[in-house]
């Protein structure tokens, strides 16, 4: 076999692997490149090989960083099956269609105030694109080898970071290669651990935190004294959350705090239909993580869910003290722009941050201490509080990476550190050298590798 590492190089979006094997071609992933307009940029180049040459598509999980290409690929001519877990399918379903609207909405907002560069600005893709990926889709079960085009074998196990997150273990010949995904933290309230790693021959591995530690805080309190402290001044709570994943955590950690009558009574609202559309899906896989029916039901019914616009702004425009969740998680774009923008200006407002913030989006420069952000053409002034909790990530961080790949039951001939900043790359990379004895690189861009 050889792998060409297509994205997450550098940096933790644009995750794209392609494999050839003796008869075929198979891309891990197909995910968007995000943050740094350099990055960003990539996502209109030509895909770097004939896309009808290739013969499926398989995709870890459902974050668009990992998916959100797909439409773009199937414009370019792609014409294979697409696998992944059901779960990941049915989020897609969910995702791919609103992130074609905001790119559809971008380049309209773009076209009518004149602030794109280009004189017709158009969207990456369309609803009509993402339409046309539901007939390739074909799901895969858990912990079974399936046979996929290209002469490969597909294996797929738990990772436990959001709903669906799987690694994939692919065969071909009589070599083995194992991509993490994005692998979950263990003991997560609403998720099961990550499987152990098969044994194989490769492994590809993120490094999100690859230079870090969960510090030894609990999110709940955490999300507590952020509370509290909104509460006193009259203020509202804006959440920046990831609509997969993260907007679901934090509905259960408020449900557990109500409970507990650690918090006083403040209306939630989680503005975003996407947000709304994955609880649902939760509830409909209650086999696929901790929570049983009823257990979703309350706490999801402890909230009160946005779906039309004018709602939406109306919501921006209503006096605190309350919460409320929307997305996306590291503010690149839909409905959390115009409540940050609402109430960037009043010292009493707080954003919180809760997961991982890619460089170069708006999210990191807030958390940075940015006092100007940049959205939809004008620069905003942030007098409000910023603030970012520190455990509530769902990536594994760099001690959970090692006793992970601890599991292994044989050696692996090389590990390939991937999916992170340039400095947690490198430092998980010298982790696993020196307390595992693992060979271990980080690739480069574009870079082609012989597997042995």
């Amino acid at each position: 076999m050889r792998i060409t590492f297509l994205g997450a190089t550098g940096t933790v979006t644009g995750s794209r692997y392609m494999l050839e094997g003796g008869r075929g071609r198979l891309l891990i992933d197909c995910g968007l490149f995000q943050g740094l307009k350099n990055l960003r940029l990539r996502n209109w180049a030509p895909f770097p090989v004939p896309v009808e040459k290739l013969d499926a598509v398989l995709l870890t999980h459902a974050h668009l960083d990992h998916t959100g290409y797909l439409p773009r690929l199937l414009r370019e001519g792609f014409k294979g099956p697409v696998f992944g877990t059901a779960p990941t399918l049915d989020l897609l379903k969910i995702m791919l269609p609103d992130s074609a609207k905001l790119m559809e909405e971008e380049a309209y907002h773009a076209r009518k105030h004149g602030y794109s560069k280009h004189k017709k600005p158009q969207p990456l893709y369309t609803v009509k694109d993402v339409e046309r990926c539901y007939r390739r889709f074909s799901p895969l079960e858990w912990n079974r080898q399936t046979k996929i085009p290209g002469g490969f074998q597909a294996e797929l196990h738990r990772a436990g970071h959001i709903l669906g997150a799987s690694t994939a273990t692919i065969s071909s010949g009589k070599q083995r290669i194992t991509f993490s995904g994005d692998l979950g933290r263990m003991n997560d309230p609403l998720l099961p651990n990550p499987d152990p790693p098969p044994a194989s021959d490769y492994l590809v591995v993120e490094s999100t935190y690859g230079n870090r530690v969960h510090p030894p805080v609990d999110p709940m309190a955490q999300l507590q004294k952020h509370i509290l402290a909104v509460h006193l001044r009259g203020g509202k709570l804006i959440i920046p959350a990831f609509a997969v994943g993260r907007a679901q955590f934090i509905l259960h950690c408020l449900n557990e705090l109500r409970k507990s009558k650690r918090i006083p009574d403040m209306p939630v609202f989680v503005d975003s239909p996407m947000a709304s559309k994955v609880s649902e899906l939760y509830a409909r896989y209650s086999n696929e993580h901790c929570l049983d029916k009823q257990s979703c039901e309350r706490v999801f019914a402890g909230a009160h869910f946005v779906d039309d616009r004018e709602e939406s702004e109306r919501l921006m425009i209503r006096p605190g003290p309350c919460i409320i969740l929307s997305a996306s998680g590291m503010a690149t774009g839909g409905r959390v722009l115009g409540h940050i923008q609402s109430c960037a200006g009043d010292p009493r407002n707080m954003i919180l941050f809760t997961g991982f913030q890619a460089a170069g989006t708006r999210g990191a420069d807030l958390v940075a201490g940015n006092k100007s952000i940049k959205m939809h053409g004008e620069y905003v002034e942030i007098k409000c509080e910023v603030a970012q909790m520190e455990n509530a990530s769902a990536h594994a961080d760099a001690p959970a990476m090692i006793d992970w790949l601890r599991k292994l039951s044989a050696k692996p001939k090389r590990v390939f550190v991937t999916h992170g900043e340039p400095e947690a790359a490198d430092a998980l990379r010298r982790r696993i050298v020196d307390e595992l004895g693992f060979d271990a690189m980080v690739p480069e861009f574009g870079q082609k590798i012989d597997l042995e």
